[in-house]
């Protein structure tokens, strides 16, 4: 069977101007992901995870080697080449991520943020609104926040907000970039839980974890970086 993501010698770097001097974040990454694994990336701050996530999801443009997506829309695709109008869709309608920063348009509400993003799936305003209630109890966000602002919340109700924008819309490939910083043992179980359930659907992962523990029985395989190299767990 044909990998849903091969990555194959992976390079990024960035050019630091003030010192003149160009710094390697990943160098020559190669692995692959099968339709339905859950694949999880250890290692230390600064050592080249997030490049990786960063990389597929375009939000970093790559110096060297592939990055090949089997879309349902589009097929067989090299998300490095991909055009700005492809990466929009698939980033509304396949690939979904998961960041410690939520980013948010001013002036909408956390209900507003979950049913746009449902929404965007096609689906209509009644049942986005039912399921974007239904998210937000399941992450335990107190209900008087739903109409406030995302700028006032704290650091743990923004993460358990982004996991829920990310994760109501079941996508086919979720790039997850320390899904579990700053939240207390009952938030993790229910990202757990939905991660599980996600799962099942079929969702392929790709996530970056330094909680070991949560890791534990969950994923199918485990990579480490260390200085921009990527090598497997034995």
């Amino acid at each position: 069977m044909e990998p849903i993501l091969s990555i194959h010698n992976l390079s990024k770097s960035f050019m630091l101007h003030n010192l003149d001097k160009h710094i390697k974040a990943i160098d020559r990454v190669d692995f692959e992901l099968q339709e339905g694994e859950f694949v999880g990336i250890t290692g230390k701050s600064g050592s080249g995870k997030s490049t990786i996530l960063k990389s597929i999801y375009r939000t970093y443009v790559i110096n060297e080697g592939s990055i090949w997506y089997i879309s349902k829309r589009f097929g067989r695709m090299n998300l490095a080449e991909a055009s700005e109008r492809e990466m929009v869709y698939l980033r509304k309608h396949e690939i979904g991520y998961v960041s410690q920063f939520l980013n948010a348009m001013p002036r909408t509400t956390a209900r507003e943020l979950v049913e746009q993003a449902i929404v965007e799936m096609g689906n209509g305003e009644d049942f986005a609104k039912q399921e974007a209630e239904h998210m937000l109890a399941h992450f335990e966000l107190d209900e008087y926040l739903w109409d406030s602002y995302p700028a006032t919340f704290s650091g743990g109700e923004k993460l358990r907000l982004n996991i829920a924008r990310a994760m109501v819309k079941h996508p086919r490939l979720l790039l997850l970039d320390e899904p579990t910083a700053s939240l207390d043992n009952a938030s993790k179980i229910k990202v757990r839980e939905l991660l599980e359930q996600l799962m099942r659907e079929g969702t392929t992962m790709l996530g970056i974890f330094h909680d070991l523990e949560f890791m534990k029985n969950l994923c199918h395989r485990e990579y480490n970086m260390q200085n921009g190299i990527f090598s497997a767990i034995k």
